[in-house]
This record gives C-alpha cells, sequence and structure tokens, in this order.
C-alpha cells in the first residue's frame, strides 16, 4: 500500500469531495473549540455546582478535547485524500470513527442535562442553599449566580431565610463594579430598593439550557460531518489501487 495510481473522473470527485468534508470538519472542530473555551469562561462550572449535576461540565469538558482531536485528525484527511496514501485513510478511518463515538457522546450528554434540568432544578439549588455557609465551592457558585444574573435565592431573597441564612451581600444591587448597596440586614430583612428580588430559578435554567443546546448541537453537528468523512475515505480507500 502506498501511493495510489492515476484515478478515473469518479475517483477524483471522491478524492475531492473527501478533502472538502475534512476541510469543513476543520472549520467544525475549531468552532467547537471555540464555544467549548466560551462556556468554560462563561463560568457555567460554577453554576453546575447549584443544580447538583456535572454532566454539563463533563460534556463541556469531552467537547473541548474532542475538538482539539477533530482539527488536527482532519488536517491530516486532507493531505491523505489530496497524496491518495491508503495507510493513511485507513488509519484515518478508524480515528475518525473513534471521534464520531466522542462526539456523539458530549453532545447527547448536554441534551440529557439539559432535560434532566427541568425536572431538578428547583429542589438541587434549594439543596445547596443549606451548605452555602460551609463550603467555598457553593458559596462562590451562588455568589457569581446572583451577580451575573441579578436574582437573589431560588424564588426571591426569602429562601435564605427560610434556611436561617442572612441575605448574601451578593443579592445587593451594585452601585459599580466592586462596590454594592447594603441590603441585607438579616434573615428576614432586606431593603428590597436596593437588592435584586427576582428568584433566580428562571435565569438559571435558561443560562444552562441555552449553553446545552449550543454545546450539543455542535457536537452532534460535527459527528453528522464526520459519518460523511467515513464514508468518502472508505470508498476512496477501496478506489485507490
Amino acid at each position: 500500500m502506498g501511493y495510489g495510481t492515476e484515478m478515473d473522473s469518479c475517483g477524483r470527485c471522491m478524492k475531492y469531495s473527501l478533502f472538502f468534508v475534512n476541510f469543513v470538519i476543520f472549520i467544525g472542530g475549531v468552532v467547537l473549540v471555540g464555544l467549548a473555551t466560551w462556556a468554560l469562561l462563561d463560568k457555567v462550572p460554577w453554576i453546575g455546582e447549584l443544580v447538583g449535576n456535572d454532566l454539563l461540565t463533563g460534556a463541556i469538558y469531552v467537547l473541548l478535547a474532542g475538538g482539539v482531536i477533530v482539527a488536527i485528525v482532519s488536517f491530516f484527511g486532507c493531505i491523505g485524500a489530496s497524496r491518495e496514501i491508503k495507510c493513511m485513510l485507513l488509519t484515518y478511518f478508524i480515528i475518525v470513527f473513534l471521534l464520531f463515538v466522542t462526539m456523539l457522546i458530549g453532545g447527547v450528554l448536554a441534551y440529557v442535562f439539559r432535560e434532566k434540568l427541568v425536572n431538578t432544578l428547583e429542589r438541587e439549588m434549594s439543596s445547596s442553599m443549606r451548605v452555602y455557609d460551609t463550603r467555598k465551592t457553593v458559596r462562590e457558585a451562588w455568589d457569581t449566580t446572583q451577580s451575573t444574573l441579578h436574582c437573589c435565592g431560588v424564588n426571591g431573597w426569602r429562601d435564605w431565610g427560610t434556611q436561617g441564612l442572612n441575605v448574601p451581600e451578593s443579592c445587593c444591587r451594585e452601585i459599580q463594579p466592586g462596590q454594592r448597596f447594603k441590603c441585607n440586614g438579616g434573615p428576614d430583612t432586606v431593603n428590597p430598593s436596593n437588592a435584586y428580588l427576582v428568584g433566580c430559578i428562571n435565569g438559571t435554567q435558561i443560562y444552562m439550557q441555552k449553553h446545552a443546546t449550543i454545546m450539543g448541537g455542535a457536537g452532534i453537528a460535527v459527528a453528522c460531518l464526520m459519518f460523511f468523512g467515513m464514508i468518502f475515505s472508505c470508498v476512496l480507500f477501496k478506489m485507490i489501487e
């Protein structure tokens, strides 16, 4: 096996098709890396602490790693297609098949999280409030969520009093970056004019579902492109003498 002989018009068409598909897959891999990085920088793992579920965070890391490998492999796939190297095409098919499964799993995990989130969100968020004072990661997650989404508690600021806790400072409105109004006077008192009064449950659900939909859709889309890449590589492999 090595370099192929001169191919007919059908074979050349298949070669160029595989080259084009790999180029598109390469772009998809780069986009996937960009989306996964955006999701991590957008504090998705922090909010994951509130919902007691790491499925989305796991899916993001799977898609991030997969996107990097996809971009590299698709680049070498372009070379294999253009030079008609059978051993490279065979290796390409095996790697792409494994990546296809990985991308599909990552995409499905994101969608599974999206559906599961609706049924468990309120219960898990209420549960995490109880350990606000004892677990640093949960405290930072709540403070990040309330500051970012401009909300307080699960359904409102009184949820903190129900748990026997003072209303966190992150529930207070910002005067300017790094400086907030004083709004919390104890478990049962808050200054409504200086605090976020809307609960976090709706904003958190929309925020997480948006990221899950984007990541899940991107992972499945790249997996579909890779499926076509596998088909074209198999056909081209058989056409090379």
